[in-house]
């Protein structure tokens, strides 16, 4: 493998090829999930990529407000919105007013919620698996922690204000 040059014209290191290497496999697996959301909205009478993202964000968190599900499922507030109202008229999640302060409302799955996650979850499963089987369960946990980072930096970078 010939090693990318630096800045300064000397070979990159190991390391660095690597981290080129992660960074473009980084952003086609980006694209891939962009292109994944983009054609699953178009088919009638399915559930979206990004409604289930709602849905599994309140699998896995229990109760949560419109804008904590619009964070899990990387959307607007006020897509997340006009999603949530689809799922409840679809019943499968709830809208219920919080005991602690009855100006937010809490969103949940119902029953029919629940096991359409666990539907999709099952029909997945086997897919996630074999894709990830090679795979030992410590390189697993360094991938995850990459990952991790990258949202991290990412989170940071969007909060950062633009040098002007």
């Amino acid at each position: 493998m010939i090693a990318a040059p630096t800045t300064e014209g000397e070979p990159a290191t190991d390391r660095d090829a690597a981290l080129e290497h992660f960074g473009l496999a980084f952003k086609r697996a980006m694209g891939a999930v962009r292109r994944l959301r983009g054609r699953d909205t178009h088919r009638a009478g399915e559930l979206s990529y990004a409604q289930f993202g709602l849905m599994f964000g309140l699998a896995e968190g229990g109760e949560m407000s419109a804008s904590e599900l619009a964070l899990c499922a990387d959307v607007t507030p006020g897509t997340a919105t006009q999603m949530l109202d689809s799922l409840a008229a679809a019943g499968l999640i709830e809208r219920v007013r919080s005991e602690r302060d009855r100006r937010s409302v809490l969103i949940s799955l119902t029953a029919r919620g629940n096991e359409l996650v666990a539907a999709r979850r099952a029909r997945y499963q086997g897919l996630w698996s074999a894709a990830l089987g090679e795979f030992s369960g410590e390189e697993l946990r360094s991938a995850a922690a990459v990952l991790d980072r990258m949202r991290a930096l990412f989170d940071e970078l969007g909060h950062d204000e633009v040098p002007g």
